[in-house]
């Protein structure tokens, strides 16, 4: 049994003088950050100022993908080396990755043989971790597929094939293997000063305990700031002048009912009005509807959706669905932010020709900071910053492990719906009942969650809140914001069980969730 308890972990950085290395960020980079540098036997410690993948990492479009749009792009270098991570990635969590097939409806003779050949080049570069191979469809074969696929023009279409998982649930398990590892992993740390020595080089940190308002002081050799969005913000602290390095470009998801597509592929709209993709992906018996490309001026860590993303994403899908989503059929709407590479000059360049490759940097005062990338690479960017890590510690010499590194809940055997997602804590989690059976009950009618798996999140994955339950150890809030807010007093009254807590944190808990699912409702209103 996992031991990954916050108040365990609490203790740990009571007793402990030095570390190696403190990352700030507990999202896909940081915690595969940790994850890296656990394996290499590094003292390593991870702060996270909300909960793990509160941000950008829990909003993604599911896919872990080279990029289709990269290579159009002319994005040689990313999409090479996503294909092959994407590899490792069903290789080493195949409980959470899956091959999605996605179908490109075609309407001109001319669009299907281009696209064909871009996807032929797509599958050769993935080498050896080749998952399918593209062929072309006929109509008939397009139609059995995506029974609503818009039939007027329809010269047949592409199949081709990807990977699909689900983002918050590989960041918990990340953020367990790390603690299995040895890393020291918390949420609801806020790291407020950049600790320096008398020469100017970077010492440690000081964060804030937001539970118990507890301050503390931490020693370290290095320090990573892995804050996505929000880098900048560290930067600054350690560097008041500091120029941003980022500029967030928010990308908005609607969520339907299944029935829009067909049983089980994908749909990829390979040119939209303004030249980006746009996909339809089954996820959680649902489908994910996304994405758009919005510069933004500011970074919040709930960013809101627009109202033209809406209706651009509604608007591209009437083109090739018949019938098509209206705001009626719309579940849940929401919005995360990419960490783009600020242009030097306003006006510069459009956000989709900005590169998604990451980029690592050092301060001359030795703070590493690592930015931009996508999920399916995390595992590379932790091994470049990890590699910085060592130079600019002096850390001892050790080699990146991470490539044949299991993720906690390793399972190949497949398991029924959403108890595929948990691997081998599916089995653990159904044990709770058998103690009792109360943990049986269903915490919503229109899903198959039940009671145990609050308990469990609480107990296990470091859930602190009502909105980590709901939103991201079970992705209720994504794809149903009102069963979620039906389902919220039952939940939180497990929790305050399983956390002794008051009558009055249960009705807080409460009045900020329900709060919160306004922002993944408000189009309906």
């Amino acid at each position: 049994m996992i031991n990954f308890n916050r108040n365990t972990n609490l203790e740990t950085i009571r007793s402990t003088s030095q570390w190696d290395i403190v990352i700030i960020g507990g999202g896909a980079t940081g915690l595969g950050i940790a994850v890296d540098a656990a394996s290499r036997g590094f003292k390593t410690l991870l702060l996270e100022k909300y909960d793990f993948a509160k941000a950008t990492s829990s909003r993604s479009t599911k896919l872990v993908h080279g990029g289709v749009r990269y290579l159009a792009n002319g994005d040689i270098k990313l999409v090479y080396s996503a294909l092959h991570e994407r590899g490792l990635i069903f290789k080493n969590a195949p409980h959470l990755a899956r091959v999605q097939s996605f179908i490109i409806p075609c309407y001109s003779f001319f669009s299907k043989w281009k696209f064909l050949i871009g996807l032929k080049v797509y599958d050769w570069m993935a080498g050896k971790y080749r998952i399918g191979s593209s062929q072309f469809l006929s109509n008939s074969q397009v139609i059995s597929k995506l029974h609503s696929v818009k039939q007027e023009g329809l010269q047949g279409g592409i199949i081709y094939y990807d990977g699909q998982f689900d983002d918050a649930r590989f960041a918990i398990n990340l953020a367990q293997s790390a603690n299995t590892l040895g890393a020291t992993v918390l949420n609801y740390c806020d790291v407020n000063a950049i600790k320096k020595d008398a020469n100017g080089s970077v010492s440690g940190v000081t964060f804030r305990d937001i539970e118990s308002n507890e301050t503390f002081e931490i020693k370290s050799k290095t320090v990573i700031n892995a804050t996505g969005i929000f880098v900048d913000d560290i930067l600054k602290m350690e560097s008041p002048n500091h120029k941003n390095l980022v500029r967030p470009s928010q990308g908005t998801h609607i969520v339907i009912d299944k029935k829009f597509l067909g049983k089980e592929d994908a749909l990829m709209i390979p040119e939209t009005t303004d030249g980006r993709v746009l996909f339809g992906v089954p996820w959680h018996d649902h489908i994910l509807l996304g994405t758009t490309d919005t510069p933004l001026n500011v970074h919040s860590i709930e960013p809101r959706p627009l109202e033209e993303e809406v209706e651009f994403i509604l608007n591209t899908a009437k083109n090739y669905l018949n019938p098509a989503p209206t705001r009626a059929d719309i579940l849940s709407v929401f919005a995360g932010l990419r960490p783009l590479a600020a242009p030097k000059e306003e006006g510069q360049i459009s956000t989709k020709e900005i590169s998604r490759d990451h980029k690592l940097i050092s301060s001359p005062s030795g703070l590493i900071t690592i930015t931009g990338g996508k999920w399916t690479t995390y595992r590379k960017m932790a091994e470049e910053t990890v590699n910085k890590a060592i130079e600019i510690g002096k850390l001892n010499q050790a080699p990146c492990v991470t490539k044949t590194l299991k993720i906690h809940g390793y399972q190949q055997e497949k398991q029924e719906g959403h108890w595929q997602f948990y691997g081998s804590d599916a089995k653990l989690i159904q044990d709770l009942v058998l103690e009792n059976e109360n943990l049986a009950q269903k915490i919503h009618p229109k899903f198959d969650h039940i009671a145990a798996e609050v308990v469990w999140a609480v107990r296990h994955e470091m859930a602190r809140c009502l909105e980590d339950v709901l939103a991201r150890r079970i992705r209720m809030l994504f794809l149903d914001p009102k069963a979620a807010m039906e389902a919220a007093p039952f939940v939180v009254r497990i929790m305050a069980t399983e956390l002794n807590q008051s009558q009055a944190w249960k009705d807080e808990q409460l009045t900020l969730f329900l709060a919160l699912c306004k922002n993944y409702t408000y189009h309906l209103s």
